[in-house]
C-alpha cells in the first residue's frame, strides 16, 4: 500500500509531517510512505527544506494521496502546468486534503458537489471555486476526505488507516501518538470524528 503526501513549495510542516508519522504508525511489508513534490526539494513556510521521495506524476499511481497546504497554494493552483501534472482519481486512489490542500482538489474537479472543510484563510477561496464549506474539521464521502485546521491532519491519516487497516489499526496509531495520561481521551475523540464516514464509505479499493 503506497500512500503520497503532496508537499508544495512554502509548505506547512504540520500537515505533511503530521501525516508521515502517524501513517508511518503502520509497520508491515508493502506500506510505504512517499512525500511527492514539484521539484526536488522544497522550503516550507518556515524554511525547513526537504527532498521529496518522488514526484508529483508519481503520486498518481499511489493507492492514497494526500494533498497538503502552504502559503502558496493560489499560486499552484493558478499554474496549469503544474495542475495538470496531478491526475488523480477518486475511483482507484483514496484522496484527502488538507487546509488549503481542499482548493487544490477543488480546482482539480474533485470535489463535485461535495461540501469540504479546509482553514478559515481558505475558505472563501474554496467557496469561490463553487464548493461549500463545512465549519466542521473533517467530511469525507466515498474515498475523498477533507480536513479544516493543521492538527485536523491526524483525522485524514486516521481515515486512511482505517480505510486500509481497520478501525483498530487507526486507533493504535492514534494512541502512540497521543499524549501520556491522555491516550483513551484524544483517541476517543478522534475516533468520533472519522467513524461516521467509514460507515458510509465505498467499498475498500
Amino acid at each position: 500500500m503506497h500512500i503520497a503526501i503532496v508537499t508544495f513549495e512554502g509548505f506547512n510542516e504540520l500537515d505533511s509531517f503530521i501525516a508521515l508519522g502517524i501513517l508511518n504508525r503502520i509497520k508491515k511489508p508493502g506500506w510505504r510512505v512517499s512525500i511527492a513534490t514539484p521539484q526536488t526539494r522544497v522550503k516550507s513556510m518556515n524554511g525547513v527544506v526537504i527532498e521529496g521521495h518522488m514526484s508529483l506524476r508519481e503520486a498518481n499511481a499511489a493507492d492514497a494521496v494526500i494533498v497538503g497546504s502552504g502559503m502558496l497554494t493560489r499560486e499552484v493552483v493558478a499554474d496549469e502546468a503544474l495542475m495538470a501534472q496531478m491526475q488523480f482519481d477518486p475511483a482507484r486512489q483514496l484522496l484527502g486534503a488538507q487546509c488549503s490542500g481542499t482548493l487544490v482538489l477543488a480546482k482539480l474537479g474533485l470535489l463535485g458537489g461535495v461540501p469540504a472543510c479546509t482553514d478559515l484563510t481558505t475558505k472563501p477561496w474554496v467557496e469561490e471555486a463553487g464548493v461549500a464549506v463545512l465549519n466542521q474539521p473533517f467530511f469525507a464521502r466515498d474515498n475523498v476526505a477533507t480536513a479544516g485546521g493543521c492538527l485536523a491532519s491526524q483525522y485524514l491519516a486516521s481515515w486512511i488507516i482505517a480505510r486500509f487497516e481497520g478501525v483498530e489499526a487507526a486507533a493504535s496509531a492514534l494512541h502512540y501518538v497521543a499524549p501520556v495520561a491522555e491516550k483513551e481521551d484524544y483517541v476517543s475523540r478522534a475516533m468520533r470524528h472519522i467513524a461516521p464516514y467509514l460507515q458510509l464509505a465505498a467499498a475498500p479499493i
